[in-house]
């Protein structure tokens, strides 16, 4: 049996179940924090939204790369300046057996301390790399990784015969003059190359360093371009929400007048 409703009963029935519907899409918003969750509501913001938030994930994957390709130049940089160290004692020794009557020991000490800078070098490794021991590595910076940057090269590479930065320390002689000023040169040109290496080092550490700032940023931008898209204004929400449930209430107060007319011909009975 079908039902018969007036015409004012019909258009309020109507007006209340389109306010409910309101309702419940303003109750999704306020719930979710968001105007747009899924492409239904909107496809162009939707899957706008969703290609800035993929690129932002991207970047920050290829972000964490560069950190760890950061650390990795760190470690090098340590082992240098370690090595500096090391040089800077074989050539105090060199140049203390220039004068000194025991040079058979002197000679011991610099042989013992350059022994040390190839067993340095190899320590001076990061998740698996070790640019001193000739090792490179590429630093992805885009998405796709199609911008890269090659970090280390040969000549950094400190043999287990002593080479330091392409130069060989070769084992101490301290028997003439001669062999001891030639030690020292050695020393000084393996110093000059090394500092070459770690400059270059250095300039790579702060491109990285730039990149990394840069792709940060990026992500901030493209996550808070892809919340404008989807994200709902909360004030403005809350104020539909307080509308939506006053018209509710005036339309069901409506709907009861407009029953008035047929409940009236209960006082006939």
């Amino acid at each position: 049996m079908t039902v018969q409703l007036t015409a004012g009963m019909r258009a309020n029935l109507f007006s209340l179940q389109q306010t409910t519907k309101m309702m419940d899409l303003t109750q999704k918003r306020l719930s979710s924090g968001k105007k747009v969750n899924s492409a239904l509501d909107d496809p162009v913001n939707f899957f706008k939204s969703k290609n800035h938030y993929d690129r932002a994930t991207d970047l920050d994957a290829k972000k964490d790369g560069m950190a760890e390709a950061i650390k990795t130049i760190e470690a090098a940089d340590t082992g240098v300046e370690a090595i500096y160290d090391l040089l800077a004692q074989m050539k105090s020794l060199a140049s203390a057996a220039k004068t000194s009557d025991n040079t058979g020991d002197l000679q011991v000490q610099f042989e013992t301390i350059r022994s040390q800078i190839a067993t340095l070098a190899t320590d001076s490794k990061y998740g698996g790399n070790n640019l001193m021991n000739g090792d490179t590595i590429s630093v992805e910076f885009d998405e796709d990784g199609s911008h890269t940057l090659s970090v280390g090269s040969s000549s950094l590479k400190s043999t287990v015969k002593g080479d330091v930065a392409g130069t060989s320390v070769i084992a101490g002689n301290f028997t003439t003059q001669t062999s001891m000023e030639s030690a020292i040169t050695q020393i000084d040109s393996a110093v000059s190359n090394l500092r070459t290496e770690s400059q270059k080092l250095a300039s790579n550490l702060s491109t990285i360093s730039i990149r990394e700032d840069f792709t940060e940023k990026m992500i901030d931008t493209l996550n808070t371009g892809a919340d404008k898209l989807t994200l709902a204004d909360m004030n403005e929400e809350g104020a539909n929400m307080l509308m939506l449930q006053t018209r509710q209430a005036l339309g069901t107060t409506s709907l009861s007048l407009s029953s008035q007319a047929a409940q009236s011909v209960l006082r006939l009975f």
